[in-house]
């Protein structure tokens, strides 16, 4: 078997998943368009580390054999030959679905893909690519090298070799793996999002302030965090993109999104990104 393990995004998740894959003994090769999205993941994962080594979860030797075994590139070819290629670029199934085409014109025929998508259709994204049996669903969660919990969703055509490499991959990585039908938001999102969904609709009810609904989640359900402060963290235009794509998909009115949520949105008040959603951020 290849050591060698391929990302496609350096965003928080791509950076995360490679510092996991790193850390479990593999040569990682990082790619994204952008050279600044590749340094800003370079800093990220240094930073990770040395607060590791601070925190003496490893040694300053594992720290350096780690930043070695990753390579960051803007040359998608560098991915030739992995053993397993994750995908962590936009939530759009056009953009995952034009990546993959491209990859499996230059990867081997024995590669593995995977998506990270939160709640992409697995066999909508493998719709395109001639070898959808090798195509499979790993989702990490945010922080990755922090987080145990991935959820595994095959597509219609992956193949049980496929579905037990991706098990051997998540406990390689040291997670532990759900194992999840292919279906809208598959099982963390589908029940966190309308939760928060929920929680804005009893704000928007005048049920409760805003302190007092993070407040009841907080010490009564002992979340670490509110929803509405969650929503924030999360950006309330993702958060509305997925409940709508979650609505398109099941035609349920239960998962419509909250009208003070659209508001919101289209008044550029996102969350933290932009200073201000259900809080205001310095």
């Amino acid at each position: 078997m290849s050591k060698v393990i391929g990302v496609a995004g350096s965003g928080i998740m791509g950076s995360g998943i490679a510092q996991v894959a790193a850390t479990a003994g593999f040569d990682v090769f990082v790619y994204d368009l952008s050279e600044q999205s590749l340094e800003n993941a370079k800093l990220t994962i240094e930073k990770y580390l040395s607060r590791d080594v601070e925190k003496e979860r490893l040694t300053e030797n594992d720290k350096l054999r780690i930043l070695k075994s990753l390579t960051f590139t803007t040359d998608l070819t560098k991915l030739k030959d992995a053993y397993f290629v994750i995908e962590a670029v936009t939530e759009k199934m056009e953009i995952k679905q034009q990546l993959f085409k491209q990859l499996e014109e230059i990867c081997s025929a024995d590669t593995f893909f995977a998506t990270n998508t939160s709640g992409i259709s697995i066999t909508g994204i493998a719709s395109v690519l001639k070898r959808p049996e090798r195509f499979i669903g790993i989702h990490f969660f945010n922080p990755v090298p922090a987080m145990e919990l991935v959820e595994i969703t095959r597509g219609y055509h992956t193949s049980d070799e496929t579905f037990e490499a991706a098990k051997n991959l998540a406990n390689d990585f040291g997670k532990d793996p759900i194992f999840v039908k292919d279906s809208p938001l598959f099982v963390f999102n589908r029940i966190l999002l309308p939760m928060i969904n929920e929680a804005i609709f009893v704000l928007s009810e005048g049920v409760a302030s805003k302190e007092d609904i993070d407040k009841a989640m907080l010490l009564g359900a002992k979340h670490p965090i509110g929803p509405l402060a969650l929503a924030d963290v999360i950006g309330l235009d993702t958060l509305l993109y997925v409940l709508e794509t979650l609505y398109e998909e099941t035609n349920d009115s239960k998962y419509r999104p909250a009208t003070l949520l659209k508001q919101m949105v289209r008044a550029g008040l996102l969350g933290r990104k932009t200073g201000e959603g259900f809080y205001k951020y310095e």
